[in-house]
C-alpha cells in the first residue's frame, strides 16, 4: 500500500518518570508512516481521497501537549489508535516517538519506541440456545458495535440447527459477524468472553447449552495456536452451521491453512453426507 511519511516532528511536552521531566519538560521526535492507497488522490487531485497531513501532525502535538504520559510506549499507543479511529482512509500505520534528551546520564542521540498498529478483518462465530435467544445474540453485536476501536462490517442471517456435540439440549440460533477491529487477537478473545459473561454464559459442560457463543473463527490470514487461542478456529471447517452464514458474508475468505474458501469448505461437507 502507499505511504504518507511525517518524519520527526518536533514537540515540546512534560513526559517521563522523573520530576524534572514532568516539570522543565523537553523535546520528543514523533514519526508516522500512513498506509493509504493514494491512487484515486493522485488522479483526481482532491484532498477528500487522501489524509491531511497537516491535520495529522496536529492530532499529534495536541495528543503530546495536551496530556501527561509517563511512557514514551503509552504515547505511541494513543498517537496510534487517535489516528486510525480519526483517520478512517488509514488502515494501518508504524508510529516512533523518540526522546533525544532522556535523562540517562550517558551520551546517545536519543531513545525510541516504534510499534505499528492498524485494522484487522475477523470473522466471529455466535450462537445462543437457552432463553431469548435473538435477544442475547442482538446484545451481542451492540456491544461489539459500541467499542470505539471495532466495527461491525457485516451481519449473516441466522440459521436455527441442531446442538453439536452429542449434549441434549435445545436447538441453536447460528450466525456469523464480519467486523474491522484494533484489537489484537487475545484482546479480542478476552472481549467476546467479557460479553459472553455478561450474557450470564456459564462454562460448565462442553458442548453444553449456553446462552451466548462467541468464537474467533478467522482473524486476517492469521495462524495461530496457543493455549487460550486457536486461529484459525479448529473446527470450523467441521461445521455447517459455521460455514453456511459464514459463506453469506464471505464466500471467497480462503482458509490459511487449508487453502480453499469457505465455499469450497462447505461443498466438501455436503459431498460427505
Amino acid at each position: 500500500m502507499d505511504q504518507i511519511i511525517i518524519k520527526d516532528l518536533e514537540v515540546y511536552a512534560n513526559h517521563g518518570l522523573y520530576k524534572e521531566e514532568k516539570v522543565l519538560g523537553q523535546k520528543f521526535l514523533v514519526s508516522a508512516v500512513l498506509y493509504v492507497d493514494t491512487k484515486l488522490a493522485g488522479v483526481s487531485d482532491q484532498m477528500e481521497f487522501s489524509v491531511d497531513y497537516g491535520k495529522v501532525c496536529r492530532v499529534i502535538k495536541d495528543i503530546l501537549t495536551e496530556n501527561d504520559f509517563n511512557l514514551i510506549e503509552c504515547v505511541a499507543e494513543t498517537v496510534a489508535k487517535k489516528l486510525l479511529l480519526k483517520f478512517p482512509l488509514v488502515r494501518k500505520l508504524e508510529i516512533e516517538v523518540k526522546k533525544p534528551w532522556a535523562p540517562i546520564g550517558l551520551p546517545l542521540d536519543y531513545v525510541s519506541v516504534k510499534i505499528k498498529r492498524g485494522w484487522h478483518r475477523a470473522y466471529i462465530g455466535v450462537g445462543s440456545n437457552m432463553g431469548d435467544r435473538m435477544e442475547y445474540i442482538n446484545q451481542a453485536i451492540d456491544a461489539i458495535e459500541a467499542q470505539d476501536d471495532t466495527k461491525v462490517v457485516h451481519v449473516s442471517s441466522l440459521i436455527e440447527t441442531k446442538p453439536y456435540g452429542g449434549v441434549k439440549q435445545d436447538d441453536f440460533l447460528n450466525g456469523c459477524i464480519a467486523i474491522d477491529t484494533l484489537k489484537e487477537p487475545e484482546e479480542l478473545l478476552d472481549f467476546l468472553m467479557d460479553v459472553e459473561a455478561q450474557a450470564g454464559r456459564v462454562r460448565t459442560i462442553h458442548w453444553g447449552p449456553r446462552t451466548l457463543d462467541l468464537d474467533i473463527l478467522m482473524y486476517d490470514d492469521l495462524v495461530m495456536n496457543e493455549r487460550k487461542l486457536t486461529i484459525p478456529h479448529k473446527e470450523m471447517h467441521k461445521r455447517l452451521f459455521v460455514l453456511e452464514p459464514l459463506e453469506e458474508i464471505a464466500p471467497y475468505l480462503m482458509h490459511p491453512l487449508l487453502g480453499k474458501t469457505v465455499t469450497q469448505l462447505k461443498e466438501m461437507i455436503k459431498e460427505e453426507q
